[in-house]
């Protein structure tokens, strides 16, 4: 399961153990409502760390004192010591640590799409989780769940600013990709299945 931070999410109706979850930057917060005090994976982006502006801010804090299984930190740009004196500052733990480059991500996306996307511009840039999904997929997982990921929403359920989602309209394509193709994506939020065509989670067949 891949749980976002769009200000509304849905908990699967048959959500307990058995779900391998899949957090993004601070939406772990969301899962810990659930009962999940520690997601199996976590993916998040470099600016996260040390960026200036609000929402950055807002990860860290909501983050200081958590922890994840392993975290995928994805297009950091400097060395490995400084991402961990950075994860201890902002005093968030982990099992184990990845650093994503930008090739790796490229060449994720292009075997889930056949597209070659460098994510250059607004317009053509995927939100982390629909990589997320992408990252589920291509590791072979029969199925993936998504909660708190709409590509129509706006703002982030760990702060009050309301923030455009820029990714918007490639998230949006991304769905519906994999909704034609028949790839076993649904989405716990009836207003997202509503939007995307993806099929509503109910439950385990």
């Amino acid at each position: 399961m891949v749980v976002g931070s769009a200000p509304k999410s849905t908990k699967p109706a048959d959500f307990g153990p058995s779900y391998l979850v899949i957090s993004i930057n601070a939406s772990q917060i969301v899962a810990r409502e659930w009962g999940v005090e520690k997601p199996d994976m976590t993916l998040m982006m470099f600016h996260q760390i040390e960026g200036k502006y609000k929402n950055a801010q807002e990860v860290r804090r909501v983050l200081n004192g958590e922890r994840t299984g392993h975290l995928y930190l994805l297009l950091w740009r400097h060395d490995l010591k400084r991402l961990k004196e950075g994860l201890k500052r902002i005093n968030y733990g982990y099992d184990q640590l990845s650093i994503v480059d930008r090739y790796s991500r490229v060449a994720l996306v292009r075997a889930m799409t056949g597209k070659l996307n460098f994510e250059i511009g607004p317009e053509s840039k995927y939100s982390n989780g629909i990589i997320g999904v992408m990252l589920a997929l291509h590791s072979g997982a029969q199925r993936v769940v998504i909660s708190g990921i709409n590509p129509a929403s706006t703002g982030h359920i760990y702060n009050a600013e309301n923030l455009h989602r820029k990714h918007s309209g490639p998230d949006m394509d991304a769905l519906r990709h994999m909704q034609k193709l028949g790839l076993p994506v649904y989405t716990a939020d009836p207003e997202v299945a509503k939007a995307t065509g993806l099929p509503l989670w109910t439950g385990e067949a």
